[in-house]
């Protein structure tokens, strides 16, 4: 009976820890609002919010599609405009509408303060990506940051030369534990090397995912906190 009693105690404990992992939105003020995503009541808090305006999608002559019928009116929060790229071959147009967006927002009231750039850079090309970006950042508004999104790899397998070209060309890059609506199993294991980035970074959880913060990381100096990407209900 006591064996019993022990093994029902450890699960109940098992599944207090589990449900307290459990990423919960309202514990956060940073979001992603992607195409598609209905908004939630738990965006009236953010202090930050991401939101998809365009994709490029890898075809010739690659041009910007809107994502977004109208434009964003938020007064209370920062805006990020973020754009899904799946090249770095940008026709000449994507630049000027990039720049259009911008303007289109802040005369609507908004407070823009930076563009994300979403995309899935391998690895092994990262100093490729730098030196794009570099360039991308020279094109900007002065007032306008440059933030990316980031692999888990990058942490783990980027080489620590090419990974911190990053710095002083992007205000902060946010690696993402997840894919699709769920976390990437053994994130813990990639997060072990964080230490070797040397610039601003958030941690990208999704919604309703799992999450255990490493020990040391709110002693990291270039931890800068989450963003949650928020999913419609299943």
């Amino acid at each position: 009976m006591k064996r019993v009693a022990t093994v029902l105690c450890a699960m109940a404990m098992a599944g207090c820890q589990s449900a307290d992992r459990r990423v919960d939105a309202a514990d956060y003020d940073s979001y992603w609002l992607w195409a598609g995503v209905a908004p939630q009541p738990v965006l009236a808090q953010a202090k930050t919010i991401y939101i998809l305006q365009g994709e490029l999608r890898a075809a010739k002559n690659s041009h910007l599609i809107s994502l977004r019928p109208g434009t964003p009116a938020v007064r209370h929060a920062d805006l990020w405009i973020v754009y899904r790229i799946e090249t770095l071959d940008w026709g000449e147009e994507v630049l000027p509408q990039i720049k259009d967006d911008i303007t289109r927002w802040k005369t609507a009231g908004n407070n823009v303060v930076g563009v994300q750039i979403d995309f899935d850079a391998a690895t092994r090309g990262l100093a490729n990506y730098a030196s794009f970006l570099a360039e991308l950042r020279s094109s900007l508004p002065g007032d306008v940051r440059l933030g990316i999104t980031g692999l888990l790899d990058w942490s783990a397998q980027g080489d620590s030369t090419d990974l911190n070209r990053l710095a002083g060309v992007v205000d902060e890059v946010v690696l993402q534990t997840y894919q699709g609506r769920h976390t990437i199993p053994g994130y813990e294991n990639y997060l072990k090397s964080l230490s070797r980035l040397k610039l601003p970074y958030r941690i990208g959880l999704v919604q309703n995912g799992v999450w255990k913060a490493p020990d040391d990381l709110k002693r990291d100096p270039e931890f800068r906190g989450y963003i949650v990407f928020l999913l419609n209900p299943e």
